[in-house]
């Protein structure tokens, strides 16, 4: 079922506009916060759900959509999506209470979830050609940095002249664009032997990875507790209660045969790792732009522009740099690159070297992308085409899984280290609200700070900025060390393999 090749680059742009969006989506909300708290006064609870909801149900809902493509067709699903996503968005934008709002970016997520794997699953059928697929692949990575970026810039210039709910009913037109243009230029594909979609595997999927990753960002932001290890026992419970369901099906949710392809685990644990790293570190990147150097939201976001730009390039010349050095090799000199961009971002103080910031980020985002490009051909390329969605699927589960990772463990590691530190920088004459609220995060110690004499707030803010690039700077370093592992698990696992034309 081929397509000419026009039709087939023309799709492939139809699927890169709803992957911006979908990426838009993730980032566009946090500007927003200030006049949603003004408008709709949720709890600090409430406040959370809203920001977290949306991806908690895409990171859950993965695996049970890239595998309903599989079985309905691909574009079918991206198309139902897109239709419950503009939905979705004009619900949000016209919230009137918290609780609306929640729910409507919860229906958000799902209808995000079957984004990404019909769209990459859709690539693995469209492009046979080995070498066009990794170009395909590399375009539409760059797609979720270009959304990545917007985001925030779309955002700001949305609210300097509509009211919140804007930065939702920006979606519509392009979903209306999609859902026009979809069934022109997409071709479909479905596996015509799959049998129903088991629900009772769909729900196990859906609450065991809800469990972990809500796990992993409570002990991120509160540290370990009773609840977060309650959440993780049961949220592993029901994975391994999914895993030995499917060895029973005869049409299961996730092929465990995929498992077993060569250098398949290999190249999603290096995924994984990569995710890991870039998401944990990543977090402080954005914190020190705004809370150590006191950049604006919008500031601060343009400030990552390069840092985007040059994750689209890196994506893009893959392919041409492969062909050369061959993809093992590839991967390999990327991840070592990333490490030194992690070892670049060490080097940051409390003092502005945005020089050094562009640098070391440009660096670490032109070393990741073979492997994001690469790992993600090798792993959708070791499916046949009729499980390309649960290939697709799990590729982007593990992305999800290594970015909250990468937040609970470098988060947690950075509060350690920022708490110790405030210890012995705090002074026990101020009060006991503000030296709670400094000693908690380096946000609470510049919302804080405004009760204390003016002298003495600059002493506070100098501490807990200090403290907190203390943090900063072990993590990168970790950052160095899980890359440096990360070269050499990809050379062990992908130098047997034959990727070098």
């Amino acid at each position: 079922m081929s397509k000419p090749d026009n039709s087939k680059w023309l799709g492939l742009t139809v699927i890169s506009l709803a992957c911006v969006l979908y990426s838009m989506d993730l980032t566009v909300l946090n500007l927003a916060i200030p006049a949603i708290s003004a408008d709709l006064q949720p709890s600090s609870a409430q406040l959370l759900w809203i920001v977290d909801i949306y991806g908690f149900m895409v990171a859950g809902a993965l695996i049970t959509m890239g595998t309903l493509g599989d079985r309905i067709g691909r574009r079918k699903l991206l198309m139902i999506g897109a239709t419950a996503f503009g939905v979705a968005s004009v619900l949000a934008a016209f919230s009137n209470s918290a609780e609306m709002l929640i729910v409507t970016r919860a229906l958000h997520g799902l209808a995000g979830a079957t984004i990404a794997p019909s769209t990459l699953s859709l690539i693995r059928n469209m492009f046979d050609d080995p070498a066009e697929r990794m170009k395909a692949i590399g375009i539409w990575i760059s797609s979720f940095s270009i959304g990545a970026v917007m985001g925030p810039l779309v955002g700001g210039v949305l609210l300097e002249y509509f009211w919140w709910g804007s930065v939702f009913l920006i979606n519509v037109p392009v979903m209306i664009l999609l859902l026009v243009l979809a069934p022109r230029l997409l071709p479909e594909y479905k596996d015509e032997t799959a049998g129903r979609l088991d629900i009772s595997s769909a729900v196990l999927s859906l609450a065991a990875v809800l469990f972990v990753i809500y796990a992993l960002k409570h002990t991120a932001e509160n540290g370990f507790s009773l609840l977060s290890v309650m959440c993780l026992a049961m949220g592993l419970t029901l994975g391994t209660w999914f895993v030995r369901r499917q060895k029973n099906l005869s049409h299961p949710l996730i092929d465990l045969n995929l498992f077993k392809a060569p250098g398949f685990v290999a190249v999603l644990g290096t995924y994984l790792l990569s995710c890991l790293t870039m998401f944990g570190v990543y977090v402080y990147i954005a914190q020190y732009l705004q809370l150590v150097l006191g950049l604006s939201p919008l500031v601060a976001g343009a400030w990552t522009v390069p840092w985007a730009l040059a994750f689209v390039v890196g994506t893009n010349v893959t392919p041409w740099l492969a062909a050369r050095l061959g993809q093992a090799r590839l991967v390999v000199l990327g991840l070592l690159g990333t490490a030194a961009g992690f070892a670049g971002l060490a080097l940051l103080t409390v003092q502005p070297n945005m020089t050094l910031l562009v640098g070391a980020t440009v660096v670490l985002a032109l070393g990741l992308a073979p492997m994001f490009t690469l790992g993600t051909e090798l792993i959708i390329s070791s499916a046949p085409p009729e499980r390309a969605g649960s290939a697709s699927a799990l590729a982007e589960t593990g992305a999800e899984f290594g970015g909250a990772v990468g937040i609970a463990v470098f988060g947690s590691i950075g509060v350690a280290i920022y708490r110790a530190r405030m210890n012995d920088l705090l002074q026990p004459e101020w009060p006991a609200e503000v030296l709670r609220a400094a000693q908690d995060t380096l946000g609470g110690a510049v919302a804080s700070m405004v009760q204390l004499p003016v002298a003495e707030q600059a002493t506070l803010l100098l501490a807990a900025r200090s403290a907190f690039m203390e943090g900063m700077q072990l993590i990168s370093i970790a950052g160095v060390v899980v890359m440096l592992l990360a070269s050499v698990l990809a050379y062990r696992s992908l130098k047997h393999l034959h990727l070098t034309h």
